[in-house]
């Protein structure tokens, strides 16, 4: 096996066919590629499916970790195996083409001070998918948008919502606050510096958290429009959709802890996590009455 380039980390949850067509995706890349898949105790047979379908392969780890240990549990245990001095974390429901990590190093090339850096992802219907490029989500904005007053914050010029996907798309590689989580490509001096994932969170912002750390520790976190990644959101078998919106709501009040206590006024804060709640709680209602419908 040639020295790897680029070592790309998939966590893997009941991924169904999608997994195997994400590993063929990445060990077609035309730079030298380790994969390592992270399995979070899947049941609807798609770890075996891939081990059959890349047998012998030998650029290829599959980690049974025998139970679910969340996102970014999933990504740390297999840490220790990566090679590359470039590490890719990518959704299991991601689909490169040849040249996407070739094209991505490419722009990275010399720029010593950028962390990390995401690309353009796509929704199966190709519009631009909401968080692969993100203002961070404070306090106030998150309030502006529950309140949907992004109208407002636009009247006055105001970056008001944190998803930027509506906004026009540059002409060339950007800085962000944060990419998705779904493509990350990390430089391992930088990892090394900064930590691996926080994992007390389970699913959902630690992505965010990451970009921050990277951020404070003085990297550029940026965003590449010029190169796209097809992303089928929503495939996992396993997915459960009122203990999903739990954890995205745990980990963002776990985000306002974290990085905003004693920075702003607590009653700001304790009204946007009172509303947090109670955002979760409709959803929650929601899609419990769904599931209850025949």
């Amino acid at each position: 096996m040639q020295t790897p380039l680029c070592s790309v980390i998939v966590v893997s949850y009941n991924s169904g066919p999608a997994l195997v067509a994400c590993v063929r995706s990445v060990l077609a890349s035309t730079v030298p590629v380790q994969v390592l898949v992270s399995d979070n105790g899947s049941a609807d047979g798609s770890l075996g499916a891939l081990a059959a379908a890349v047998e012998g392969d030998s650029r290829v780890t599959l980690v049974e970790n025998g139970e679910n240990l969340g996102f970014a549990a999933a990504c740390n245990r297999v840490l220790p195996r990566a090679d590359a001095p470039w590490l890719l974390f990518l959704n299991p429901d991601c689909v490169l083409q040849p040249d996407t990590l070739a094209r991505m190093l490419s722009v990275l090339e010399g720029m010593d001070d950028v962390g990390m850096a995401g690309c353009l992802l796509r929704n199966d219907d190709g519009s631009e998918q909401a968080g692969c490029r993100r203002r961070e989500p404070t306090p106030g904005r998150s309030l502006l948008r529950v309140l949907h007053l992004g109208g407002l914050s636009r009247r006055f010029s105001m970056p008001g919502d944190f998803n930027m996907h509506r906004e026009p798309l540059p002409s060339a590689p950007v800085d962000v606050d944060a990419i998705s989580g779904a493509f990350m490509l990390v430089r391992r001096t930088a990892l090394e510096a900064v930590g691996p994932m926080d994992e007390g969170y389970f699913l959902h912002c630690e992505d965010l958290d990451w970009c921050r750390r990277f951020r404070d520790a003085g990297y550029r976190v940026l965003f590449v429009p010029g190169v796209e990644v097809l992303h089928h959101k929503g495939l996992s078998s396993g997915a459960r959709p009122v203990r999903v919106e739990w954890h995205k709501h745990r980990g963002m009040m776990r985000y306002y802890r974290k990085f905003f206590a004693g920075r702003y006024p607590r009653p700001l804060l304790w009204l946007v996590a009172g509303m947090i709640w109670c955002r979760f709680g409709v959803l929650a209602l929601y899609h419990t009455a769904r599931r209850a419908l025949p």
